[in-house]
């Protein structure tokens, strides 16, 4: 048994080698030397390691057996297919990357290169002032329509106007789109000073024209979708279960990019409304694969027929790359969060080291970086010279114990009665202006009190222990579960006091990271802006590391913008695993080698399994 992934149904991360190159002195005149006329690749920085031709990727095995069928479970309902709006509902997994592609892709070998799927080639400028596609002739949608530059000039107006926030706020930039032939699609970027933009264009989905009906855009539709990857949508039972079943007609499925790849014939993903239910399923053996997030029934509860008679197989798997960052977040649009005194002293009293022995066996260890476990965090590092230039426009942004390296999250003796932190918290609130009466911390006769929104058990019973240390200083925090429909509303409206975001890393942070910390996201409906935060030194970092040309340049850039994150306290940093928990039927199998970058020591994606045994 050997590693699964941590999230399945992502977009996949396959490499396409073109074979078809852009030619004529025209073209070669205007390419730059960083990326060459039709080149069948582009890195953020550097050059792609991956050069014409090669037989497969490095983390898929050609001899993969094909067939069979993969059966595994979510959380949650659904009630569209389309991922690509969020007025459309809540969208079944499964639709991007098995249905529908983009015009390159990802290799998890590489922290950030594209390689092309759709677009056989790309071409842009030292400057990255402007971006060449050049199709493959052979790419076309499951109905047999070839794939045009109509379509993809269609898809981008489109998800300009109608798509996700990050969608919009990035396309918005984009100068022109020239679409001169069939073939070809040219984005002119002049003066956006974005280096990752043709990397974020490449990204792009690409819809069929003749199939989308505008003025229904905006529905939760269940109606089956026309896409150009590797799966059709075969079944649906709404809310229930999605069956996605191998295109025998897919344009791309002998190319050297998807040898070894796609490997089951059906992907059947069921949905389930509890937690329990789920884990239940497993263990019977009506699902095939499993990762593991609670740590109590990881300790706990596989000890069942399956496991012991090695049907099923449970692993702790090293978890590779940058580790995220998950915490307490507070809600900066509600006055009492304003002062950042307030902030830091309420972190103060989050117990981490009680917490973890007692409620989590000691699995986790504390988050301290946004980044975490990687070149790119600042925690344990001084500011080097490159970071103090970026840094020196902002006076006051970034504090001295974080610009020192040496700022950690509080911690205690794990006690439960550990009265130092606590004592810190409340000489911070008392320069804040609240003081104790009757018990309760107040200021101006207002009491410091707030609500803490949940969405699950698990959460609620983290928020009640948190509220429960909060309650011994005098603050009260109330505890609120609410379900998934009334979470997720509230979420995107940003309608609640505190709670628990999640923010993913990944190798080559960038664009995203607008919708997660810049000003401008902080009113955006649905944006991850959860803190609501509107910074001059983060909008200016963030622009640094998307101009950064160098390695070194994008990671100085990185560990500043970390630094000024760290030190606004917009959150309670909580704790992750240095594992990746997963358990799986033994009749999987998956390559012997595993990309360098990703989740669980860059574990490929179920796209790379097989099935083994019938």
């Amino acid at each position: 048994m050997r590693q699964i992934p941590r999230r399945f149904l992502a977009p996949t991360l396959a490499i396409f080698a073109a074979i078809f190159l852009a030619s004529g002195a025209a073209r070669a005149a205007q390419a730059s030397p960083e990326i060459p006329a039709g080149a069948p690749g582009i890195a953020m920085h550097g050059d792609p390691a991956l050069k014409d031709p090669f037989d497969h990727l490095p983390y898929a095995d050609p001899n993969a057996l094909k067939g069979g069928r993969l059966t595994i479970g979510f959380l949650g309902t659904f009630d569209s297919l389309n991922p690509f709006n969020l007025k459309a509902g809540s969208t079944a997994q499964g639709m991007n990357g098995n249905v529908f592609e983009t015009l390159m892709t990802r290799s998890l070998d590489e922290p950030f290169t594209l390689y092309g799927l759709i677009a056989q080639s790309i071409e842009t400028p030292d400057d990255r002032s402007s971006v060449t596609f050049r199709l493959d002739p052979r790419a076309h949608f499951s109905d047999g329509e070839p794939i045009t530059s109509a379509d993809v000039r269609f898809t981008f107006e489109l998800l300009k106007t109608k798509g996700r926030p990050q969608q919009r706020a990035a396309y918005s930039l984009v100068k022109s789109i020239d679409t001169p032939d069939a073939l070809t699609i040219r984005y002119d970027l002049t003066g956006i000073g974005d280096r990752e933009m043709p990397l974020t264009l490449a990204l792009m989905p690409v819809l069929p024209r003749h199939k989308i009906d505008l003025s229904k855009f905006d529905d939760a539709s269940l109606a089956i979708p026309t896409g150009s990857g590797p799966y059709l949508v075969a079944d649906v039972k709404p809310g229930q279960r999605v069956i996605l079943r191998r295109d025998p007609h897919y344009w791309a499925k002998d190319l050297p990019v998807r040898r070894g790849l796609y490997n089951f014939d059906e992907i059947d993903i069921e949905y389930f409304r509890d937690a329990n239910s789920l884990f239940e399923a497993f263990a019977a053996g009506l699902l095939d694969f499993r990762e593991e997030t609670n740590p109590a029934r990881w300790t706990n509860s596989y000890d069942f027929p399956a496991i012991r008679d090695h049907r099923m197989i449970r692993q702790a798997l090293p978890s590779g790359g940058p580790k995220g960052m998950e915490g307490f977040v507070f809600n900066l649009r509600r006055p009492l969060f304003d002062d950042i005194r307030v902030r830091e002293a309420l972190g103060l009293v989050f117990d981490f080291e009680w917490i973890n022995t007692n409620l989590y066996n000691g699995l986790y260890k504390r988050t301290k970086s946004f980044f975490d476990d990687s070149e790119l965090a600042s925690t344990g590092r001084p500011a080097d010279a490159a970071e103090l230039a970026l840094l020196e426009p902002f006076p006051g942004a970034v504090r001295e114990d974080v610009l020192q390296g040496t700022w950690r999250p509080a911690a205690t003796d794990g006690s439960g009665t550990d009265r130092i932190e606590p004592k810190r918290a409340l000489a911070l609130l008392k320069d804040a202006g609240y003081d104790i009466e009757n018990g309760r911390l107040t200021k101006a006769g207002q009491p410091l009190s707030f609500e803490i929104m949940v969405k699950d058990r698990n959460q609620e019973r983290l928020a009640l222990n948190y509220a429960d240390a909060l309650a011994r200083i005098g603050v009260t925090a109330t505890v609120r579960q609410v379900d998934e429909v009334q979470y997720q509303r509230r979420r995107q409206k940003f309608d609640f006091d505190m709670m628990i975001g999640t923010w993913l890393a990944s190798s080559s942070p960038g664009n995203e990271q607008r919708s997660r910390w810049g000003s401008a996201s902080a009113a955006q409906e649905a944006s991850f802006n959860l803190a609501g935060v509107k910074s001059p030194a983060v909008d200016a970092l963030i622009n640094a590391m998307l101009a950064a040309k160098t390695h070194e340049d994008f990671v100085a850039a990185v560990r500043a913008y970390d630094r000024v994150l760290l030190s606004g306290f917009y959150i309670v940093p909580l704790f992750h695993s240095p594992d990746q928990w997963i358990a799986a039927s033994s009749k999987l199998a998956r390559p012997a080698v595993l990309p360098s970058h990703g989740p669980a020591s860059g574990g490929a994606t179920l796209d790379t399994w097989w099935r083994a045994k019938p």
